[in-house]
């Protein structure tokens, strides 16, 4: 998909700040390149399934957030609101035709939200947001920030895609991050964090959150690979590690600066192995929380 989220043209005031940005996503994508020389090549050119690993931001009937922690007061994120959409909920495959009931996503309707995919041997992708998620909440609670999830796996199923927007700007976070996983073709590997393209269409502006996503998305996508040791996706981003999507409900309605990071892909062996390893999930969250941060911070 084309990356059709340019930045505006900044006015001379904020030049050095435009130099530093630019200098910074440079580095970034510099990072990505060494890493994509050392991936593997395998599944570079396998058609991707969109139905199997889209993933689906997700509604429900009230619009509640779950899992609201309490700030310490003090820290470096102090005063700051985090929102984190662990995505998919475990309790979704009990409720098919709920979840497969047509919301709103502005520019067109999609289901209310997916199963999510599950390694070979079982383990769910709904299983593995929300211990990523309870991870990160953990790591930014402690340098003060303000956290809440989408939900925590208490409700029936959900919430859907158009909720997910709508929690998040009822926050007025100032980043919300969805969690995933990602579920292609064998030999596919690495991490994608998703921005928003730019879209006005129905009840869809993304017009004043493309280029604070993608700040967002360029530290949380850099903060990931040093932390994790895994290397961008070989199969979508061309090596950089970010791609723009317009098809998402969860960042089409977020009127907040918002991404998705896919932190591997599930139906792969060796992506597997990690993601089912709790110590690796905590180093995803720390990239996560180190990627937020330093958004946040600058």
């Amino acid at each position: 998909m084309p990356h059709d989220d340019a930045p505006r043209p900044r006015p001379p005031r904020r030049r050095k700040a435009a130099l530093a940005a630019a200098a910074l996503v440079s580095a970034v994508l510099a990072v990505f390149a060494g890493w994509q020389l050392r991936g593997e090549a395998s599944g570079r050119d396998q058609d991707r399934k969109a139905p199997q690993r889209t993933p689906h931001s997700s509604a429900s009937p009230s619009l509640a957030a779950s899992g609201s922690g309490t700030a310490s007061g003090s820290g470096p994120l102090a005063g700051k609101t985090v929102v984190i959409d662990p995505g998919h909920n475990p309790g979704n495959f009990a409720h098919p035709r709920d979840i497969s009931r047509l919301v709103d996503i502005g520019t067109n309707r999609k289901e209310c939200d997916t199963t999510g995919t599950s390694t070979h041997s079982g383990y769910t992708e709904a299983a593995f947001t929300l211990d990523v998620s309870h991870r990160l909440r953990t790591l930014l609670q402690r340098q003060g920030a303000t956290v809440t999830l989408t939900h925590d796996a208490d409700r029936p199923y959900g919430p859907c895609i158009d909720e997910r927007a709508r929690i998040g700007n009822a926050a007025k976070a100032d980043a919300v991050v969805s969690i995933h996983a990602d579920g292609s073709g064998a030999g596919n590997r690495g991490f994608h964090v998703i921005l928003p393209a730019r879209v006005k269409d129905g009840a869809a502006d993304t017009t004043g959150i493309v280029a604070p996503s993608r700040a967002l998305g360029v530290r949380i996508a850099a903060k990931f690979a040093a932390a994790t040791g895994s290397a961008p996706s070989n199969y979508v981003g061309g090596g950089t590690g970010l791609d723009v999507r317009k098809d998402l409900g969860g960042l089409n309605l977020s009127t907040v600066p918002k991404v998705f990071i896919e932190c591997g892909n599930m139906r792969d062996p060796k992506d597997a192995a990690l993601l089912t390893d709790a110590a690796w999930r905590q180093k995803a969250a720390q990239g996560v929380a180190d990627g937020i941060s330093t958004y946040l911070l600058n």
